[in-house]
């Protein structure tokens, strides 16, 4: 690995809107701060607003990589971040996620609307299928995701999803413990990765 070569890359999915709990804010900012701090680069969808921007922001800020992947018919609608180390505009919504999925060691998914919901279960389908072997994480902020993961257990238990499906997916709600568990499973030791100060 080159000396400036980021020590891993994690994708995250998060909304394009701030929320209405504060806590979001704080959650986007402390995984972009994680990810700059442990010498890592953000994959992300590459707009400049709501929780996009705040972990893109917080990501550059402490050093960290940002790669931003948007479809040309979002660059206005989603204000394209131009401020990313790389901003690849693609045609459609099926280049954005692949590229996202191939320049990632990990994903985790922050609060947001229905496009996060859409990317988290469809790179957690090609997980199950053995299309990727990547970890998959959850960050419950502020009981955010606590109805669905209620529904996920239901669909266990009425007999549409294995256990072993639900194991692939890392739902928590501490973000250092939870993006240290990703990365660790990515094969790479987080724990050994110099700190970075943030500014």
């Amino acid at each position: 690995m080159a000396d400036n070569a980021p020590a891993f890359s994690i994708c995250v999915y998060c909304g394009s809107r701030p929320g209405e709990d504060a806590a979001y804010t704080q959650a986007a900012t402390a995984v972009g701060e994680w990810i700059g701090a442990h010498g890592g680069q953000l994959v992300y969808g590459g707009g400049r607003s709501g929780l996009m921007g705040t972990v893109a922001e917080a990501t550059r800020r402490a050093g960290g990589r940002v790669v931003g992947i948007i479809p040309q018919a979002l660059v206005d609608k989603e204000l394209a971040n131009r401020a990313c180390d790389e901003l690849h505009i693609v045609q459609t919504m099926h280049e954005r996620k692949a590229m996202m999925a191939e320049r990632s060691d990990a994903f985790i998914a922050l609060p947001g609307g229905i496009g996060t919901f859409e990317e988290l279960f469809e790179v957690w389908t090609w997980r199950q299928l053995g299309y990727h072997d990547k970890p998959l994480g959850l960050l419950n902020v502020a009981g955010y995701y606590d109805g669905l993961l209620a529904f996920l257990n239901h669909s266990v238990a009425s007999g549409f999803m294995g256990e072993w499906q639900m194991g692939l997916l890392h739902a928590g709600t501490d973000t250092p413990t939870l993006l240290q568990t990703l990365v660790e499973q990515a094969g790479h030791n987080a724990s050994q990765i110099p700190l970075r100060s943030v500014i």
